[in-house]
């Protein structure tokens, strides 16, 4: 590791959003001394936001934990060392197993933004004790939608915005919350270009909106009346593309009988936008030569989520914007992000279990029960339940309930003062990582990153960690793993070979495959990469998958692949498609889209009944609780001296309900919701409907600055939020629409 900020740069990634665009970086000592954009990086090209310049706030950040700690029956912790800490947890979870079943010990987490790699060998202890259950934070934002692409083709889809002639953001704002690659400049080039257009369905005149062509103006929780009034618009206006529709989806008729019934006009009112930008809106749609659609939080966190997920897939394949050029496509992907499982039933409530994830909002009500299927251990990794899950204050009650609750993480989080057992992880840039969030098509890009620093005094990195917990388990032996480490040492070749023949012969080995390729084909790996072992088996799988979209991307198979990403620092093409495969990775068996959902056609008939208001007299305000602004990161930056503005998260708020309330641009007021009540600094603004108001994401954390003081500066946003207000389907939150009420406060 270099220490001389003039020496070479050194290539990396962004770890604050999705795209982890390529970033490369000088260091001094321990510290990222300088940041910019990695041309070389074949995804974001030396793109990178604001965001990405202070990433050393999160590898230098005093709550950094740096020994394994155990919690006093009086709640204080104490430093313990290692093998004390593995073993006591491994006997901790073992006696849970023997004594109430496995199952009954929960898995949250499994990664970040850009620290998908460590979770990747949870598997191998979760399976060691039977564990079955798992949740994250897809499953407060991504299930509904996952559950209506299972439905319609099987896999999911993403937007070819550098080249489409419409694009469609909807509750999506990407100035801000970025989601594919280059976003802002894409967004100037909408902009700019006569030929092209933008539109936006969104309450609040976000940044995006400011450049759209159409901005529907929603009123808050309604983005199904109007989405439902746009496919109606394409099926009345005979704005459909017949050919495409005729030989690529079936259940159309379904889908046009239910959209004819729309009352488009009744439906515009419904939503607060003039039927003439809906019906303009849609017939531009409807004239593209090209259509992608981004859905995001705005609608995944609000009422009616799942519903909307499919209504706006209606739009661009009524319309054909599938598999040709600037439109919509299925994708490879390295690793899957959801399981392949289908939809099953939680033990206690019988809520649905989505793509392999429980609903998080339901993980309280699966522990404070005397239900004898309830939760009893839980282990958290790299994530934060206790903060970014609604209704905190039950959350940690039930966290607090648990018998043995053990958190993987690089800081001591809100989550982490509730444990048992607190592991201190190496920062993701002391240890190789990778994102799974590989999403883009055509060409779609896989990036290793390798270490730029040892691991901070105290730590490991988290395979180490799942690794010597699974030891502790003696689930398999040296004698077993002997003939692979010899394998590997032959190289590749030998040792694909040598792993086929063990797994075949030793089911034993199956059950912790990412454990054995750790210990096996790691401490093979060049240049410190043992952690990166189990892309090993994921680039066989992808290669196996998606053979020719593989080869076409100069990599002949599974080795040739893992080898390129070991080698590439600045990442890898990993496959490379036509836009004929889009129809191949249907999973249908006929390769057509089932458009005609049976659930979401019932939901769109629903939508003409008189649907009662959510808020009330006592909370006449909608409050959109974590939205995504220039100085927000979630949680995982907890030192607020990273914010260049917006320190305390201000409150916003319409022109209109300020004067109404009484309240002063800097201003402090108190918002109250049914779960509880916090106060805030004002701002007053344009951007927000009457009516409405939001909070950002990432704040009222836990920090403790150099005088040792706890600090929460800002709203801890689901301190005022609530695990009831959930959709119907998925399960995910309605945190985009809290019933609310906005008080002045008197002067201090």
């Amino acid at each position: 590791m270099t220490s001389d900020p003039t020496a070479e740069w050194q290539p990396t990634a962004c770890i604050l959003c999705e795209c982890n665009c390529g970033i490369v970086v000088q260091t001094r000592d321990r510290t990222i001394a300088k940041i910019r954009g990695d041309k070389a990086h074949p995804t974001s090209q030396g793109y990178t936001c604001n965001k990405a310049l202070r990433l050393d706030h999160y590898q230098n950040d005093r709550n950094r934990l740096t020994s394994p700690l155990r919690r006093r029956s009086d709640g204080s912790y104490e430093e313990i060392d290692w093998d004390t800490a593995i073993a006591e947890i491994a006997a901790g979870f073992a006696g849970i197993r023997d004594e109430h079943g496995g199952d009954k010990v929960f898995y949250y987490g499994g990664g970040g933004q850009g620290n998908h790699l460590g979770g990747a060998y949870s598997g191998a202890f979760l399976k060691a004790i039977g564990s079955r259950y798992r949740s994250n934070a897809l499953a407060q934002e991504k299930t509904g939608e996952h559950l209506v692409d299972r439905y319609l083709y099987g896999g999911h889809t993403r937007g070819e915005f550098a080249r489409a002639e419409v694009s469609v953001f909807v509750g999506k704002n990407p100035w801000m919350s970025q989601s594919f690659p280059r976003a802002r400049v894409v967004l100037n080039e909408i902009a700019k270009d006569p030929g092209r257009s933008m539109i936006v369905i969104d309450p609040v005149v976000t940044d995006t909106a400011k450049l759209a062509d159409f901005h529907l103006r929603v009123r808050p929780g309604t983005d199904a009346w109007c989405l439902a009034a746009l496919a109606a618009v394409l099926v009345t206006e005979d704005l459909c593309d017949e050919t495409f529709l005729a030989e690529h989806v079936s259940g159309v008729d379904e889908v046009r009988d239910v959209l004819r019934e729309v009352p488009i006009d009744e439906y515009a009112r419904r939503c607060g936008v003039d039927e003439s930008l809906i019906r303009a809106a849609a017939r531009r749609i409807g004239a593209a030569a090209s259509v992608s659609v981004f859905e995001d939080l705005g609608i995944q966190q609000a009422p009616n989520s799942t519903l909307s997920s499919y209504l706006n897939k209606l739009l661009w394949v009524l319309t054909g914007n599938f598999a040709k050029t600037g439109a919509q496509h299925l994708h490879s992907m390295f690793a899957p992000l959801f399981s392949a499982s289908g939809v099953g039933r939680t033990p206690v409530t019988g809520s649905p279990i989505i793509a392999g994830l429980v609903p998080s909002n339901v993980v309280p009500e699966e522990i404070l029960t005397d239900h004898p299927g309830r939760i009893r251990g839980m282990i958290v990794e790299s994530s934060n339940p206790a903060h970014s899950v609604a209704d905190s204050a039950t959350v940690r009650e039930a966290l607090g309930s648990l018998e043995l609750l053990v958190v993987i993480d690089v800081a001591m989080t809100e989550t982490a003062r509730l444990a048992h057992y607190v592991l201190p992880a190496a920062s993701q840039f002391e240890k190789p990582e990778a994102t799974f969030f590989n999403l883009e098509f055509p060409h779609n890009t896989f990036h290793l990153r390798h270490a730029l620093f040892e691991p901070l005094a105290g730590t490991l990195p988290e395979p180490e960690i799942w690794a010597r917990l699974v030891r502790a388990l003696n689930v398999v032996s040296d004698d077993d793993l002997r003939p692979l480490r010899q394998a590997a040492a032959q190289g590749l070749d030998a040792y694909a070979e040598a792993f086929l023949v063990a797994v075949r012969t030793n089911p034993a080995l199956g059950r912790v495959l990412p454990f054995v390729l750790y210990e096996t084909l790691g401490p093979a790996l060049p240049d410190g990469l043992a952690g990166a072992a189990a892309l090993w088996g994921l680039a066989q799988k992808t290669a196996m998958q998606y053979p020719e979209a593989v080869r076409r991307a100069g990599h002949v198979d599974g080795n040739a692949l893992f080898e390129a990403i070991l080698a590439g620092r600045s990442g890898v093409t990993f496959s490379e498609h036509e836009y004929v495969d889009d129809f191949d990775l249907i999973t249908h068996e006929d390769k057509r889209i089932r458009l005609a959902m049976p659930e979401m056609l019932a939901d769109v008939r629903a939508l003409h009944a008189d649907t009662p208001l959510l808020t009330s007299d006592e909370f006449p305000i909608v409050l959109s609780a974590g939205e995504r602004r220039a100085n927000t990161a979630n949680d995982i930056m907890r030192d607020p001296a990273w914010r260049k503005g917006d320190v305390d998260g201000a409150l916003r708020i319409s022109v209109e309900d300020a004067a109404a309330i009484g309240l002063v641009d800097g201003g402090r007021a108190r918002i109250v919701t049914a779960a509880g009540s916090a106060e805030a600094t004002v701002e007053v603004s344009e951007v927000m409907l009457p009516g409405h108001v939001s909070l950002p994401n990432g704040y009222g954390v836990d920090h403790v600055d150099a005088d040792g003081l706890s600090h929460t500066p800002g709203v801890a946003p689901n301190a005022l939020t609530s695990t009831q207000w959930r959709d119907a389907h998925a399960g995910t939150p309605w945190h985009k629409h809290v019933p609310a009420r906005v008080e002045t406060l008197p002067a201090v």
